[in-house]
């Protein structure tokens, strides 16, 4: 069958040689395997351990593509001296700042009470007649409650208020007694009044709502008993320094009315002396009045004047011109109309006083006298009302 078909005995064939081929390179490798045992290096036995891998690109049986090679493992890690460092600075920064305020905490701090206490500056006001009428409130020194709290914002942290609280309470002893056990949250007994002015920023704590005004303090001391006295001393000065400010501020309201009312009146009565001196000198009780008698001259010649030429006029329709009564009548006008022009002459050249002065002159005196004392007047009118505003004021106005 064989010699018959010679292409289908070789396929027949080829097996079997490929598995006698492949059983005697097992063998062979079996041998070499044997023989390198002894003198195998652990590179060549991670390499024997390593899974085979054809090299990158080689294509693998049947047409797949083979993995990328796998790189050998890192070696051991070990410890290096930044990592020491490291471990140091932890040590040091952390864990015993933590431990040490532990200990601290529990062991040596006295124990602390907290006194909080809240207040407001407000004014108390009702509307007067005066300012209803006048709007003078801002004349006589209405302030605003928000500048008030904030001059009482810094007077709590101020050293007044340390010194009369230490005057009052000796809160130095207070917090002293525990300096030698716990000297963070004490001060030393023989502590000067700045210490105790920046001590008094370390128990005390202020907040301030400039929209509200509300203000909040809080005292810290290691009794409840001391810290809520302190409290209450903190809002009994402040009490006091905004009694002692609206007490000043009425006094200087009415200091600053009489002031007002006192150069008021005496530059009323200098206008007045001014304008008695020149109806003295001039011997003119009212310029005004006396033109207003000049002028009526005046307007009476003109009604004269007129009179006359309606009679002239008459008198040449019923006679000639060389008539005598037309010549008097022409004369009587001449006269007339002389007159009025001497009159308005003497407005501006003619000496009215015994010190050379015209009417022109006289009136502008007069006038600048007339405005001065009319001036003073509506000063001093204003004077009076700013005064009783004042008093009404101080009377009403409370903090």
């Amino acid at each position: 069958m064989n010699e018959n078909n010679p292409e289908g005995g070789r396929k027949k064939n080829r097996p079997a040689q490929g598995r006698g081929d492949g059983k005697w390179r097992q063998a062979q490798a079996a041998a070499q395997g044997q023989a390198g045992a002894d003198t195998e290096t652990p590179a060549q036995a991670r390499a024997a351990d390593a899974p085979h891998t054809e090299p990158a690109g080689t294509p693998a049986r049947g047409g797949a593509q083979m993995q990328p090679p796998v790189r050998p493992a890192a070696r051991p890690a070990h410890i290096k001296p930044r990592h020491r460092r490291v471990r140091l600075s932890f040590f040091l920064l952390v864990i015993v700042p933590l431990v040490t305020v532990t200990i601290y905490l529990y062991g040596f701090a006295e124990d602390q009470y907290a006194s909080t206490t809240g207040f407001t500056v407000r004014s108390e006001e009702t509307s007067s007649a005066t300012e209803l009428a006048g709007g003078l409130s801002a004349l006589v020194g209405g302030g605003s409650g928000t500048s008030n709290a904030s001059v009482l914002y810094a007077f709590i942290q101020s050293q007044e208020i340390v010194e009369r609280i230490q005057a009052e309470l000796d809160f130095r002893a207070h917090f002293s007694e525990n300096w030698a056990t716990d000297p963070v949250y004490s001060i030393w007994p023989d502590a000067t009044i700045e210490d105790l002015l920046w001590f008094w920023g370390r128990i005390m704590r202020i907040s301030f709502d400039t929209g509200s005004g509300l203000m909040d303090v809080q005292i810290r001391a290691h009794s409840a008993q001391f810290s809520q006295d302190i409290a209450r001393a903190v809002v009994r000065e402040s009490e006091r320094m905004i009694n002692d400010l609206n007490v000043q501020a009425r006094r200087d309201s009415m200091a600053s009315a009489n002031a007002d009312l006192e150069a008021s009146l005496e530059r009323l009565r200098n206008a007045r002396e001014e304008l008695a001196s020149f109806r003295a000198r001039t011997q003119i009780v009212d310029p005004v009045a006396d033109i207003q008698g000049r002028m009526g001259v005046i307007n009476n010649l003109q009604q004269q004047l007129a009179q006359a030429l309606v009679d002239h006029d008459l008198l040449l329709q019923t006679t000639a011109e060389s008539d005598p009564r037309v010549r008097q009548a022409e004369r009587r006008i001449e006269v007339i109309q002389d007159r009025i022009a001497s009159e308005r002459l003497t407005f501006a050249t003619q000496d009215v006083t015994t010190f050379d002065t015209d009417y022109p002159r006289l009136i502008a005196q007069f006038e600048s006298l007339m405005v001065n004392q009319e001036f003073a007047e509506l000063t001093y009118t204003a004077a009076l009302t700013a005064l009783d505003a004042a008093r009404s004021y101080i009377e009403r106005h409370s903090l």
